[in-house]
């Protein structure tokens, strides 16, 4: 189909985009002369600009247009990267964070995922549903690991063509900005069937979607706000700070792990065809959250390096199948609310947890975000196999 091609490209080159300041924006940040506990206040402020966008996408967009809407998200991002790119004071660098949902996760967290990911169901049967998200995820992640790779680009500039290390970090920046413009005129090829044609001025929500929303939405809140402790910006840092890892080997480490999370995403949709996507999600996860805790401990970086990979290669199965599983449990005309709301209480933790993070980073030690975030994650966990373990999709009904 045209319009779930087109969604996948420009997904991918948003990815590599993300990918890219993901492991670029702490260190491009401490460059300016920032502090660990600003560098997580600027992360915070992305966040919260995402947050505030998911939020208007979700009341208006299928009243605005969803395609009009790509596009302006897209331009704002255009706008939000050339701020970070011509200021370096604390507070211009906040605002244009906001203002562009800067995001310092490494992962796509924005606004544009919600209205893709309404969009895409309506592109495949309830039997191929999670495989699409699945495939959705793969191209995600691919352009994760590519634009990760992309972050060694200011190392390379220094040792090949003699630029200078901050105007290096500029350049990175720039390519940033023109990832998003290209995403722009992709959205702009969008047709008419991706528009929601009952759009309505109340959102339509019926009783039993808003029973199961309010419980997941309240579990998601608490596994994103672990997960706002384990940002790619902050890992990179502690990478950095912790061992000494310079900006080419960090970048080198997180495409090695976004790799394992695109072949993650192919083996969470074979894994919940035979055992259920509510299984998928937890079974996978409580082991990446122990591995993770390990990190903190590891005495050396080649240590820390490989149980981070370990840890990458499982922390995102449950990504397709919660998509999957979300969608299904609504109805076709509540997609965009519910995606909404779901990315919604996730963003208000990705956002409120940057900055706490690098406060304890200051304050404790360096590995503290890490273990914090992972206890956390086990909860939401062991919580959520207990809340939904019964509420089955279509396809596991029979």
């Amino acid at each position: 189909m045209h319009e779930r091609r087109l969604i996948y490209l420009a997904s991918f080159l948003r990815a590599v985009a993300t990918g890219l300041i993901g492991v670029l924006l702490g260190l491009y940040l401490a460059r300016l002369a920032f502090s660990p506990s600003e560098i997580g206040l600027t992360v915070s402020f992305g966040l919260a600009g995402a947050t505030v966008a998911v939020l208007l996408v979700g009341q208006r967009a299928d009243r605005w247009g969803r395609r009009r809407s790509l596009i302006g998200l897209s331009w704002l991002a255009v706008a939000g990267g050339l701020g970070a790119l011509y200021f370096s004071d604390l507070t211009a660098i906040l605002i244009a964070a906001f203002i562009g949902m800067l995001n310092g996760q490494g992962r796509d967290r924005g606004a544009a995922l919600v209205l893709e990911q309404a969009i895409l169901p309506a592109t495949a049967t309830d039997s191929e549903r999670t495989r699409t998200f699945a495939w959705y995820n793969v191209l995600q992640d691919a352009g994760h690991a590519f634009g990760s790779g992309l972050a060694a680009l200011p190392a390379w500039l220094q040792a090949y063509g003699g630029v200078p290390d901050l105007a290096a970090f500029k350049l990175a920046l720039g390519l940033y900005v023109l990832l998003f413009a290209v995403q722009a005129l992709l959205f702009s090829r969008l047709g008419q069937r991706i528009e929601q044609s009952h759009a309505t001025e109340s959102v339509p929500l019926y009783p039993d979607s808003r029973r199961r929303l309010t419980r997941i939405s309240a579990l998601f809140a608490l596994d994103a706000l672990a997960g706002g402790f384990l940002g790619a910006a902050l890992i990179a840092y502690f990478f950095h700070a912790r061992f000494g890892a310079d900006a080419q080997t960090i970048a080198a480490l997180f495409v090695g792990a976004r790799m394992l999370n695109a072949i993650s995403h192919l083996g969470a949709a074979w894994l919940a065809r035979r055992i259920g996507l509510v299984n998928t999600m937890v079974f996978t996860h409580i082991p990446s959250s122990l591995l993770l805790m390990t990190v903190a401990f590891a005495p050396d970086f080649p240590t820390a390096a490989i149980l981070f990979l370990l840890r990458e290669g499982l922390v995102e199965m449950d990504v397709p199948t919660r998509q999957s599983y979300v969608m299904a449990m609504v109805r076709p005309e509540e997609r965009t609310f519910a995606s909404s709301l779901t990315h919604l209480v996730r963003l208000g933790g990705w956002a409120a947890a940057p900055a706490f993070a690098g406060l304890l980073m200051q304050t404790l030690t360096l590995g503290t975000p890490l273990i914090i975030g992972a206890i956390m994650k086990i909860s939401y966990d062991g919580l959520l196999w207990a809340a939904f373990r019964q509420i089955r999709p279509p396809e596991e009904k029979h």
